[in-house]
């Protein structure tokens, strides 16, 4: 052994016993934080690409000559049953609006709604 080496036995560092663990202790709930943040994103991007995808759906159901309750059905079955859809004509364009409410897993950020709008031109023709 050399003269000027230090040799550490078991019963070094003892004032360093449990650190770990108080430092997850502090961590670990900015972790669940962010993770819930995260979700709640993800969930209203998903709500929000659902009611666009409706709303395009059911424009184009409109255009061509479907019944409004057809539409609306079409509206639905894309964004969820909740989704409210409102359907108007604006001379040769049929304009769909569809939001839905999104449910976010953090409490506290109150209610989240997604919503899109589609607009299509009316095919010309006798409606089906």
């Amino acid at each position: 052994m050399h003269a000027g080496a230090q040799v550490r036995g078991r019963g070094a560092g003892r004032g360093e016993r449990g650190s770990v663990t108080a430092e997850l202790a502090l961590v670990l709930p900015a972790v669940v934080v962010v993770l819930l943040v995260c979700t709640s994103l993800g969930l209203a991007a998903i709500g929000q690409l659902r009611c666009a995808d409706a709303a395009r759906a059911a424009a184009r159901a409109a255009a061509i000559g479907e019944p409004a309750d057809v539409v609306v059905a079409v509206a639905q079955d894309l964004a969820g049953p909740d989704a409210e859809v409102t359907l108007q004509r604006h001379g040769d364009w049929v304009v769909v609006a569809v939001s839905r409410p999104v449910v976010a897993p953090v409490a506290g950020l109150g209610p989240l709604h997604a919503s899109a709008e589609a607009r299509a031109w009316v095919e010309p023709g006798e409606p089906p």
